[in-house]
């Protein structure tokens, strides 16, 4: 039985990256299943398979696996912390002292006692066996499966070096070719020097492991801070009684209460009261919202000032909070094509390394290197070649900056997101709604002739725009508010709505008619030379002509424009700071386009663009060479931002448009276009500068190694540091401003 929904599991057990790529591989081997498994967070997303047959072919793999949400993952980390930090301590305690003895004896031996060389087995063998357990269980996994991976190199390195110690000390072994970490000639019989070997890496590896799963820890707590955010509880308000229940109570429709400090228990509508909102947490924007009766708020947002009452509109997991929390984890599941490459590269490089140790110790012995020394370059090229920091490059930097991007109202879907954004040279800006307000605003009111009354004419045309939803009816009872003349709004009687042209109607006798040139002109109405030369003018100037007529006669003319937001022209301007072209597009008249063009100082624009022609202008962009980024919020985006090489949906657009969009903004300020794009190619960087790390390291260290000219210890300890670079230099991501 096979499922076509994608199942999220949180797998156990997994120690390397290679354990990750192992199990997408097994998962894979399965006809029409897709499977992609991410080491960094520990889980696997698989499609094609129903969760039964998912989880049983994972445990087959040697690991286990259960849903998303069923297993912690913070507990899962938790745990994983704790049992290594037991070992790591057992380890450092019992290593000190056979350092500390086995140099003393191995330098001085008129020290020497009877069964002083076992007493130092006896201190190893608990490390080896114990300590290094996690290391030869997941071996013994790999070769009942038939796969290898860095753990097998691990536990190979280590068994190894005790085994050498054990039987040398068994038969007797005169080698006199000792060194003490590389340093100075030791005594014969000094053959205990693997003994400090085995237990030393030991103590490295598991110290890297340790602090490696720390700061795993740290990054997925920055991706984990918005699921943080939500309210455990709500205080419910029903026929005037408030009631503290859990947010599990809370649904769709019920007023609840927020006071000064709490929470916002879930997404809603202010019916009373008002209260500055912080939304720092959620959106990165610093100065609070003035939330009033009608606003809308957001779960997870905390209220400054006052007590409000407000309608749930969703909660759980339809909240915004809940979305963008799975979006974000989701991001961090999905692979890079770079990661892809390691991947598979990782997939040979382990059975290649063991072939180079082969190598290694064969040529050091045969050529006349002496069996010490042979088996010492060997040990240090097994264990200095774990590509640990190679699987770790890519999706620890994922994670923590699609976590800080959450955190700053920016949430980025995918690694495709970060690839594109290296590659862009153009940002497309859609006009209406994300570079303007999205809200009509009347820029001018001219009579008629000298006899006019505009307050009488605004009155009226108050009434007929009084039931209207439309944004220019918004507009005009704006103006009208503003000029004081809708105290006492005059009835409507025989509205009539025409599509495309305006409205009429009939307001204390009067017969009014609200609309464009052509409803005027469709209604024949006398049109003075003021009112045809008010209309001309609004054209010229990019904006909406409304003429208002009263009685067959036009006496006043209103401009309405869909206002520019005031951050625009200096977003603009980071824009080619950044060196990226910027292009306005717009459905509106050329004169509209270029006067917006203009005050925002844009590269170029195309208007008068109809929504089936966006992602045209897409295509075209891309002929003539351009990888363009796309910015827009409405369903007549969709289209343009799913072509686009890089899509960006401001959060107030619809849901479609935000489903087609590579990235979303949900900071309400167009500042956060520039910023999303620095933050996607900052994570860029530093996935590059990971990997180029982890490979010069590997590249460079095998040989070294391979030359003799690295002790064991310093290989183990080398190969854990690698590590932590790696996690360390993605973790600068969270200071990301």
């Amino acid at each position: 039985m096979t499922s076509t929904e994608a199942l999220q599991l949180q797998i156990g057990g997994m120690t390397c990256s290679a354990c990750a790529t192992q199990i997408e591989k097994r998962l894979s081997r399965i006809d029409g299943v897709r499977a992609s498994v991410n080491y960094a967070t520990e889980q696997a997303v698989v499609t094609g398979l129903d969760l039964a047959t998912a989880v049983t072919a994972v445990e087959r793999a040697g690991y286990s696996a259960a849903p998303v949400g069923q297993v912690d993952p913070v507990i899962q980390t938790t745990r994983r912390i704790t049992a290594l930090r037991r070992r790591l301590v057992v380890a450092v305690l019992l290593t000190m002292p056979l350092m500390d003895i086995g140099l003393v004896l191995a330098l001085a031996p008129q020290l020497r006692f009877p069964g002083w060389d076992w007493l130092l087995v006896a201190l190893a063998l608990p490390v080896v066996v114990w300590c290094a357990g996690p290391f030869h269980r997941a071996m013994w996994s790999n070769l009942r499966h038939g796969t290898t991976s860095m753990d097998t190199l691990v536990s190979l390195g280590v068994l190894s070096s005790f085994t050498w110690s054990v039987v040398s000390i068994a038969i007797g072994a005169s080698d006199h070719e000792g060194y003490w970490l590389g340093y100075g000639i030791t005594p014969a019989g000094a053959d205990t020097l693997y003994l400090d070997v085995a237990a030393g890496v030991t103590c490295f590896l598991l110290a890297g492991r340790y602090f490696e799963a720390r700061a795993k820890r740290a990054a997925r707590s920055v991706l984990t801070a918005l699921g943080r955010l939500a309210a455990t509880r709500a205080r419910l308000l029903v026929d005037g009684v408030e009631t503290v229940v859990p947010i599990s109570d809370l649904h769709r429709g019920d007023l609840f209460v927020t006071l000064a400090g709490e929470t916002v228990a879930a997404d809603g509508e202010v019916v009373e009261g008002s209260s500055g909102i912080d939304t720092a947490m959620m959106t990165g924007e610093a100065m609070p919202v003035e939330a009033t009766r009608g606003t809308a708020v957001l779960g997870g947002t905390v209220s400054l000032t006052g007590r409000i009452v407000i309608r749930a509109t969703a909660v759980g997991s339809h909240s915004q909070l809940s979305q963008m929390a799975t979006m974000a984890e989701q991001a961090q599941a999905r692979k890079a094509n770079v990661q892809k490459l390691v991947d598979r590269v990782v997939q040979v490089f382990v059975p290649v390394v063991l072939g180079v140790v082969v190598v290694t110790f064969g040529a050091w012995w045969l050529t006349g290197g002496g069996l010490r020394h042979a088996m010492s370059a060997g040990l240090s090229v097994l264990i200095i070649a774990c590509p640990c920091a190679l699987g770790l490059a890519t999706p620890t930097a994922l994670m923590v900056g699609v976590g800080r991007g959450g955190q700053l109202g920016i949430l980025i879907k995918g690694p495709d997101a970060l690839e594109a954004s290296g590659r862009i040279d153009t940002v497309v800006l859609d006009k209406t709604g994300t570079v303007t307000t999205g809200t009509m605003t009347v820029t001018s009111l001219t009579a008629a002739g000298p006899a006019v009354d505009l307050d009488q004419a605004m009155r009226l045309a108050a009434a007929l725009e009084a039931g209207s939803t439309h944004p220019i009816a918004g507009a005009v009872l704006a103006a009208a508010r503003d000029r004081g003349v809708t105290d006492r709004p005059p009835s409507c009687t025989d509205l009539e709505t025409v599509a495309g042209r305006g409205l009429r109607g009939t307001v204390e006798g009067h017969r009014v008619i609200l609309g464009n040139p052509a409803m005027i002109t469709e209604n024949g109405l006398e049109t003075p030379a003021g009112a045809s030369d008010a209309l001309q003018t609004a054209v010229s100037h990019g904006a909406t002509p409304v003429a208002i007529g009263i009685d067959q006669r036009v006496v006043a003319v209103m401009a309405l424009a869909d206002t520019l937001r005031p951050e625009g022209p200096e977003v603009v301007a980071e824009l080619h700071r950044m060196g990226l072209r910027t292009v306005l597009l717009t459905g509106d008249t050329r004169a509209a386009g270029d006067r917006a063009g203009r005050a925002l100082g844009c590269d170029e624009v195309l208007a008068e663009v109809i929504p089936t022609e966006k992602a045209a202008v897409i295509e075209r962009l891309r002929e003539q060479g351009h990888r363009g980024a796309m910015v827009g919020d409405g369903i007549n985006d969709a289209a343009a931002l799913a072509s686009a090489d890089l899509g960006l949906a401001m959060v107030t657009g619809t849901d479609i448009a935000m489903r087609s969009a590579d990235i979303i903004c949900v900071r309400r300020h167009l500042g956060v276009v520039p910023d999303a794009i620095r933050l996607a190619r900052k994570t860029l960087r530093t996935i590059r500068g990971n990997l180029v790390w982890a490979f010069v390291y590997n590249i460079a260290a095998i040989p070294i190694a391979a030359a003799g000219l690295l002790n064991p210890l310093i290989s183990g300890l080398a190969m854990s540091l690698s590590s932590l670079l790696v996690v360390t230099n993605s973790l600068r991501l969270k200071s990301f401003e």
